[in-house]
């Protein structure tokens, strides 16, 4: 295992020391607990709070988003590992401003049990909270089933629609319906070139031999929907976009913003290279970019690969897109 660590078991409370440590001024943690984090100006009175959580191993996602015009807490479990009910009951105490809180995460068993519960019992405590899940891959379910779909970077622009909403002073009902608005025109493929190895286990999680990729591969290692040998930059994104034009019924006209993500160990060169002939194939469709963002906001630890996302926009959801933010991860003027 070629990894830079003091050990497995403190991978987690030495990376989460090390995030709070560069940046005091934007992030505190609750009562201690490291694994249940806040912005610095936690709670903002009357305006809805914005939650996440999740395994850790993927940053940014999930706790580099949490700041100004995007999320308010986030609960932290260990690699590849959802966070307990009460760590994410905590985050929900301190971030409430009484306006209630939003649940903000991707669709995945563990995490659906624990923020259910979570959100139990802070309707006991008098906090409303509701839920969005973000479930965006295309490849883990087919289309009129996307209930069963898990959530990956895609969830990036749940986090910037829902945070902004809040910003605008927006009620939680309606916070709700603009992320769930989000939720419905957002799509993910992704590719996997290499496996991942957690600290844990010194092992990688699956086996993906040298020469071969596998579309649609999850961001712990689930089963995608094709193995094949490794192909042209051209050729897989094309193969990526076609699954996304094709679930979001893109037509000509239509507007979207373009996520184009890095898996953990993808060069950003790469990552443009595909961005390249994203825009051909949907310029050619007559189908505009209004936004694109470039680099890593949803990682498998060290894995090669890439995702594309795409949100399908209108001039409300442009226009909470365009929302300023400023996290310790993300910034946008």
């Amino acid at each position: 295992m070629q990894k830079i660590l003091n050990g497995a078991v403190e991978f987690v409370a030495e990376m989460l020391d090390g995030i709070l440590l560069a940046h005091p001024k934007a992030l505190d943690s609750v009562g201690g607990d490291n694994h249940a984090l806040v912005r610095k100006d936690a709670p903002v009175k009357g305006k809805v709070a914005i939650t996440t959580g999740g395994g850790s191993g993927h940053l940014p996602l999930f706790l580099g988003y949490v700041g100004k015009g995007m999320l308010d807490g986030v609960a932290v479990g260990d690699v590849f590992q959802s966070p307990s009910a009460d760590t994410m009951l905590e985050v929900t105490k301190r971030v409430d401003g009484g306006a209630g809180v939003l649940y903000l995460y991707g669709n995945y068993g563990g995490d659906v049990l624990n923020f259910d519960l979570a959100a139990d019992l802070a309707a006991a405590e008098g906090i409303r909270v509701e839920t969005v899940l973000g479930a965006d891959d295309v490849a883990s379910a087919p289309s009129g089933q996307e209930a069963r779909r898990r959530g990956i970077a895609g969830i990036f622009f749940l986090y910037k629609v829902a945070g902004a909403a809040a910003d605008a002073g927006h009620d939680l009902d309606a916070v709700v319906a603009a992320t769930k608005k989000a939720a419905e025109h957002t799509r993910t493929m992704g590719v996997a070139l290499s496996p991942v190895t957690l600290p844990a286990n010194g092992k990688p999680t699956f086996e993906l031999p040298a020469g071969e990729m596998e579309i649609g591969m999850g961001i712990h290692g689930e089963p995608g929907i094709s193995r094949t040998k490794l192909e042209s930059a051209d050729s897989i994104t094309q193969a990526l976009v076609d699954k996304l034009e094709e679930d979001l019924k893109l037509a000509a006209g239509d507007e979207v913003a373009v996520l184009m993500n890095g898996l953990g160990s993808t060069p950003q060169e790469e990552l443009y290279i595909m961005f390249r002939k994203v825009h051909e194939l949907l310029s050619a469709k007559k189908v505009s970019v209004y936004r694109t963002y470039v680099g890593e906001f949803a990682t498998s630890l060290e894995m090669a690969g890439a995702s594309i996302s795409m949100i399908r926009l209108d001039s409300e959801l442009k226009g909470y897109i365009d929302h300023p933010v400023h996290t310790p991860f993300f910034t946008q003027a």
